[in-house]
């Protein structure tokens, strides 16, 4: 039965770590966003500097840049929330399954202890029953008259 739960323990490992990988792509993609934003408001600085030394050409076209920057960054702040619950939920799934994972170990854990103190009472017994045969002969050797007549 030992041997079963080790697989099982194996088997909730690998779901441990799939499920890191799993985090840690959410987690990617979240640096992809906030790598995105920041992008697009140094974007914005650069714009708005050139408008403000070119006013007459650039001042011109920066409304429209301003409006489609305002559209972007909303888009990108609505892939941000949604990968927030994305992250919330991954993690949820890998602590659950460290759980599980935690729960067959210490099981496994207790289960190896307990053999190993039955294994241990067995020793114990055997010595006890070798430690006892050899008072007995030296008890029995004691008692019993010598051979020489004295």
């Amino acid at each position: 039965m030992g041997k079963d739960l080790k697989t099982l323990i194996r088997i909730k490992s690998w779901n441990v770590d799939e499920k890191r990988r799993a985090l840690a792509e959410v987690l990617r993609r979240e640096n992809e966003i906030i790598s995105a934003q920041e992008q697009l408001e140094a974007e914005l600085r650069r714009e708005q500097q050139v408008a403000a030394q070119d006013s007459e050409g650039a001042g011109f076209t920066y409304g429209a840049y301003a409006t489609a920057v305002i559209i972007r960054r909303e888009a990108l702040e609505r892939q941000y929330q949604s990968i927030q619950a994305l992250i919330a939920e991954a993690q949820e799934d890998l602590a659950e399954a460290y759980r599980e994972l935690k729960t067959f170990e210490i099981t496994q854990a207790n289960r190896e202890k307990r053999e190993q103190e039955e294994e241990n009472r067995r020793e114990q017994a055997i010595m006890d029953e070798i430690g006892l045969t050899l008072f007995r002969r030296s008890q029995n050797e004691n008692s019993r008259p010598d051979g020489d007549g004295a």
